[in-house]
C-alpha cells in the first residue's frame, strides 16, 4: 500500500516531459497573421473579417502606394505626353519584377474604378467604359490588357477635360449653350473620330485635335444660321453625349 504514492511521485521520462511542453506551447501560441501583399498578388483575407473599406482593400494590395508612386512620377517630369510617360513608367514597373504573380480581374477592375473617378467624366461614360475594358474576377490580367485599360481610363479624363472645356466656349459662362450649336459641334467631334474602333488609346486625343478653329467656326455658323427653335443644352448633358462618342469608339477586352 505505502508503494502506490511513490509511484505518483516518481519523476516523467524525458519524452513524456517534452510531449506535455509541446502541447502547453501549441494551446499559448497566438494565432499566424496572414503575410502583406506585395501589391500585386490577392491578398490574405480573414473568413469573418473580410476587405473592409475600398481604400483599406487598395491599401492591402498594395494599389495606392502603386498609384500614388506613379503620379508622383508625373508630377516630377512633367512630361509633355503624361499618358505615354505612364505608359512607359508601368511597362518598367512590370518589366522589372521578374516572377510577379500579376494582377487579378477584381483587382484591376478596381484600379480603373478609381482612375476614372478623378476628373470631369461622367459617371455613366465610366461605367460603360469599364464595361468594355474589364476582365472576370477570377482572371489573370495580361500586361497588355492591363496597360490598354489603364490608358484608356486616363484617355477618358482627358477626353472628358477637353469637351468641358469646349463646353465653356459655347456657353460664354452662362451654364447652358444653344442647343444647335452644341450638336453641330457634337456632329463635328463624332466625324473627326471617324468609324471603327481605334486600337492604340492615344489616337483619340489625335482625332480630338483634328477639331481645328475653322472646322469648329464652320459648324457653329452653319448651325446658327438653321431657323428653328432649339433648346438650350446643359454642361452635364453635352459632357454625357461627348464622352459617350468617345466610349462608342473603344475597342472591347475579349
Amino acid at each position: 500500500a505505502a508503494a502506490l504514492p511513490m509511484a505518483r511521485n516518481r519523476p516523467l521520462p524525458p519524452a513524456a516531459k517534452m510531449a506535455a511542453y509541446e502541447k502547453r506551447r501549441a494551446a499559448a501560441a497566438p494565432a499566424p497573421v496572414p503575410a502583406a501583399g506585395n501589391g500585386l498578388s490577392e491578398p490574405c483575407v480573414a473568413a469573418t473579417g473580410g476587405l473592409g473599406s475600398e481604400a483599406e482593400f487598395l491599401l492591402r494590395a498594395g494599389v495606392t502606394a502603386m498609384v500614388r508612386e506613379a503620379l508622383l512620377k508625373v508630377l516630377e517630369a512633367r512630361p509633355e505626353e503624361p499618358v505615354s510617360f505612364l505608359a512607359d513608367y508601368f511597362e518598367r514597373l512590370v518589366l522589372g519584377s521578374p516572377g510577379a504573380a500579376g494582377v487579378d480581374g477584381r483587382l484591376y477592375s478596381e484600379l480603373l474604378r478609381r482612375i476614372c473617378q478623378h476628373g470631369a467624366a461622367p459617371a455613366e461614360a465610366a461605367a460603360a467604359l469599364l464595361g468594355r475594358v474589364r476582365c472576370r474576377d477570377h482572371e489573370a490580367v495580361p500586361f497588355d490588357v492591363f496597360r490598354y485599360g489603364v490608358l484608356t481610363c486616363f484617355v477618358l479624363l482627358e477626353f472628358a477635360a477637353k469637351a468641358d472645356a469646349l463646353f465653356g466656349v459655347l456657353d460664354g459662362g452662362s451654364g447652358a449653350a444653344d442647343g444647335r450649336v452644341c450638336q453641330a459641334v457634337l456632329r463635328a467631334l463624332e466625324d473627326a473620330l471617324g468609324a471603327g474602333h481605334f486600337s492604340l488609346p492615344s489616337r483619340y486625343l489625335e482625332a480630338g485635335s483634328k477639331l481645328g478653329p475653322d472646322g469648329l467656326a464652320l459648324a457653329m455658323d452653319r448651325a446658327l444660321q438653321e431657323r428653328k427653335l432649339s433648346a438650350s443644352m446643359s454642361r452635364e448633358e453635352f459632357l454625357k453625349k461627348a464622352t459617350a462618342l468617345f466610349v462608342a469608339k473603344v475597342k472591347p477586352v475579349e
